[in-house]
């Protein structure tokens, strides 16, 4: 377990901690024919969440430098697993990379039983965004603030539920840690992604969720309330909601970082050109960091 630990903390620090500044140094001579062909983007989630919003802000930019087209292919499932799998499985040339959730990298493996090794199989390429998560509850519902919706849980344990994109998702994370601080219990009901968990929030079909800040204009309209944010603090967006830490549950930060990966033994030269080339990227995520409420990697 120190081995696994110690090589996930290396991994976190060059890929999910690190900014866009380039991972490894142009290497002479790089190959002057790539790309050749169209690139493929595989995002670990599906058309809605925020590992797609941010990997969807990144296509034009990488596109204008690099002179290739990039296609995106949604591949959500086992909380970005199954698009990691099929990074792993690619040709290490250049032509797949990953855009996924940091807990694809770094909760996963410890939960769940999977058929590549994450830190031996892909590469870091470049950090996009720290995402925070925000506690979202259906606004018809009783709770207008933590102490209110503790007491609400625990009035009833286990009828209530929450939604999130998967087992081993940091929502998921989230939730059970926030079970387990404020000793209540709640049924989870894993999703294909964010925005299926949201959508049936929606719907009446869960009672809450740890949202990744997809759910904004529905906390707007009224049709869900905000009573927390996950992170150690408070949005810029709603500075009128408490974190997590304010409301009782000290440390409590459950954000993550969402990055890009490409399969272990691409080349550096081409690693190192692509992040190299893709200057425009701060400018091109601003918009999108923007509307999650998270915070952009610096260069």
């Amino acid at each position: 377990m120190d081995r696994f630990t110690n090589r996930r903390r290396t991994l976190i620090k060059a890929g999910l901690g690190a900014s866009l500044t380039p991972l490894f140094p142009a290497a002479a001579g790089a190959q002057a024919a790539w790309p050749a062909k169209p690139i493929r983007m595989l995002i670990g989630f599906p058309p809605g969440s925020s590992p797609d919003v941010l990997g969807r802000a990144i296509v034009q930019p990488l596109q204008d430098a690099l002179g290739q087209s990039v296609v995106i292919e949604n591949r959500p499932g086992a909380s970005g697993s199954v698009a990691a799998e099929a990074t792993v499985k690619a040709p290490a040339d250049g032509y797949t990379i990953l855009v996924t959730a940091g807990s694809t990298i770094s909760i996963n493996p410890l939960i769940n039983t999977l058929t590549y090794d994450p830190f031996k199989d892909l590469t870091p390429v470049a950090a996009l965004a720290r995402l925070n998560l925000f506690l979202v509850v259906r606004s018809e519902l009783p709770p207008k603030n933590v102490k209110e919706f503790v007491a609400w849980l625990k009035a009833s344990p286990g009828k209530f539920s929450y939604g999130t994109p998967g087992s081993g998702s940091s929502p998921h994370i989230a939730g059970e840690m926030f079970k387990s601080k404020a000793g209540v219990f709640a049924v989870h009901v894993p999703y294909r992604g964010s925005a299926p968990a949201l959508q049936d929030l929606l719907g009446a079909h869960l009672d809450y969720n740890f949202d990744p800040g997809i759910a904004f204009a529905h906390v707007r309209s009224g049709k869900l309330r905000m009573i927390a944010v996950a992170t150690m603090e408070r949005s810029s967006l709603f500075p009128d909601v408490p974190t997590l830490d304010e409301s009782g549950f000290k440390g409590f930060d459950a954000g993550t970082t969402h990055a890009v990966y490409a399969p272990s033994g691409t080349p550096a030269d081409i690693v190192a050109t692509a992040i190299m080339r893709r200057t425009s990227w701060p400018g091109s995520t601003a918009r999108s960091t923007a509307s999650l409420a998270c915070l952009p990697c610096g260069r």
